[in-house]
Parts: structure tokens; C-alpha cells; sequence
């Protein structure tokens, strides 16, 4: 009986480029996943990541006296650890849509899987990184209860969640400044309100090749990112109900996340062939194509992550 010519033997070639096609469409979909600490699952190390943050040394009581030495200070280092969980899915195809057109289903396959795991990274980050236990609610609202939907995001939520972080000497990224992952609604309230005057859109930036992904522009400092999943949730009922976004502004090495590119963890194609399950598959008519990776988020200091709740106007 001859071999049946399917994706039965992939080369090594083609699963580097299969697994290449799935980070280029996974990577631009992680807004949260960018800016984390990324940490890489070793070989031989479990599934257990630590993450170690060298705290800041306390200023002396007194000044140095002459000629002697002072008692000198130790390090303090917090240990925080994580367990990596794996992540992944999978899609059955038939026989008659492999002969069909063979090549182009798994290509296309693998960048569906990378949109997928993609928008998983994101959200389990996002899920994380929201839950943390700094919030400011717009408008001066006491509570999430509180909010209404014309308490919108303006340029003073913003500026009040930034002084909240340079208050706690969160330091900004790189590029000097804090980031503010909002979304398309927010985006629409904050162009609208006149305290926003002074915002720079990314047309007008002096290099505007460097930019972040979805990033929409700077004001005060911020960087300013738009995405379709940032958490929304309704509070109330009726006619009284009130759909609360939570933007999430944050500095640097505010969490960390296991690495989706590098070590045991990173992220791959599994590609199963026609009949390569034996006897659950007799006569050769299904195959699979699939991904997965050891993924975690986990937040690193609570002080440089700022959850801004607000209504927003309807679009």
C-alpha cells in the first residue's frame, strides 16, 4: 500500500516555520504581555518560576563620623514565585480539505492558533495585572457601586493615576514614561474632554516608527495604548445599570509573565497527521493542528499598577 502523501513528515524546516508562523501572529496581540518582566522555564526545573526584586536600601539615621566605619546595611530581597499552567487548543481537519489544499491549511491554521494563543496570553496577563489592589475610580467615586456612566475618563484621571505612581516611586519604562492600556471607548471620552489639552497623537511624533502596539499617543508623560480587551463589566440593573471599564496604567517591573518565546515554556505547533492515532483513526481522514505552552503572570509590585474604573459613553 503506498504512503499517503499528507503532512505525515514534517521536516524540521517546516515545523520551524510553522512555529515561526504562530509567534508572528501571536506576538502583536500582547499588549500586557510587552511591557512585563519575562521570565524563562529552564529545562529540567519544573513548571515553578521565581522572580527576585531587590528592594530598596533604608536611608541612614545619621550621618558618617570621622574616621569611622558604620555599621553597613544588607541586602533585602523578595522572593516571588509562580506556577507556570499549560495553555494551548487545538483543530481536527479532514482528509478531503488536506488533499484540497495542503500547504496553505496548515499555514493558515498555525496563524489562527497564533491569534488564539495570543489573545490567551493577553487575557490571562490581563486578568492578573487588573485584579491588582490599586484602584481610583473616575469622577471621585467612593466605589465601583458608585460609578455612573458619565463618570468617563479624562485627562485628570489621568494625571491623578500618574502622581498615584510617582508618589510611590514607581519608576517609567525606558522610554520615560508610565503606560495606560485603555479602551476604544475610553479612547472616544478622553479625546472629548477639553482637560485633555496637550495630548500628542502619534502622527505628530518625532520619530513615530518607535511606537507601541495600539498606542494612540502621550499625554503628561503617558503612553497611551488602545485594545479590545481591556475588562469590562456591568454593575447594577435596569435602567440604573452602569458598564464600568478598567483601564490599567503601570511603570516598570510592576509583573512578570513566564516567556512565550524562549525555554520549556515557549510556544509551539503540534501537528498530528492522517491516521497517526492507529485504530481512532482507521481510515486515515482526520488529522490536527494545534499549539500549547507553559504559561503565568504574576504581579510584581502592587504599588506601579493603578486600575482606573469609569463608565463610558455608548458606542
Amino acid at each position: 500500500m503506498p504512503t499517503t502523501q499528507t503532512i505525515a513528515t514534517l521536516t524540521v524546516e517546516n515545523q520551524t516555520f510553522y512555529d515561526r508562523t504562530l509567534l508572528e501572529r501571536l506576538l502583536p496581540e500582547l499588549h500586557f504581555y510587552r511591557d512585563a518582566d519575562k521570565k524563562v522555564i529552564p529545562r529540567g526545573k519544573g513548571t515553578s518560576i521565581e522572580f527576585r526584586k531587590f528592594n530598596s536600601l533604608p536611608i541612614p539615621g545619621a550621618s558618617l563620623t570621622e574616621g569611622v566605619t558604620p555599621a553597613g546595611n544588607s541586602l533585602n530581597i523578595t522572593s516571588i514565585t509562580a506556577t507556570a499552567k499549560q495553555e494551548g487548543d487545538f483543530v481536527e481537519v479532514s482528509d478531503v480539505l488536506d488533499i484540497a489544499s495542503k500547504d496553505p491549511v496548515i499555514t493558515e491554521t498555525s496563524e489562527l492558533c497564533g491569534e488564539q494563543s495570543g489573545q490567551t496570553v493577553d487575557i490571562r496577563t490581563r486578568d492578573v495585572v487588573t485584579a491588582g489592589t490599586t484602584v481610583q475610580y473616575a469622577n471621585g467615586r467612593a466605589t465601583q457601586a458608585a460609578l455612573l456612566q458619565t463618570d468617563v475618563l479624562t485627562g485628570r484621571e489621568v494625571r491623578l493615576a500618574k502622581a498615584r505612581l510617582k508618589k510611590n516611586n514607581v519608576k517609567p519604562f525606558e522610554d520615560g514614561c508610565y503606560h495606560l492600556v485603555i479602551d476604544a471607548e475610553q479612547e472616544f471620552d478622553f479625546k472629548n474632554d477639553v482637560a485633555s489639552n496637550g495630548f500628542i497623537e502619534v502622527s505628530k511624533y518625532a520619530q513615530p516608527d518607535k511606537l507601541l502596539d495600539g498606542e494612540i499617543g502621550k499625554y503628561d508623560g503617558v503612553r497611551i495604548c488602545v485594545t479590545s480587551n481591556i475588562e469590562t463589566i456591568t454593575v447594577g440593573s435596569g435602567s440604573s445599570a452602569v458598564s464600568v471599564h478598567k483601564a490599567i496604567m503601570y511603570g516598570r517591573h510592576a509583573y512578570g509573565v513566564t516567556s512565550v518565546e524562549k525555554g520549556e515554556g515557549k510556544a509551539s505547533v503540534i501537528v498530528k497527521p492522517l491516521g497517526s492515532s492507529g485504530t481512532a483513526d482507521p481510515l486515515n481522514q482526520r488529522a490536527t493542528i494545534g499549539w500549547k505552552m507553559f504559561f503565568v503572570a504574576k504581579r510584581l509590585n502592587e504599588l506601579a499598577i493603578c486600575r482606573i474604573e469609569t463608565g463610558a459613553t455608548q458606542i
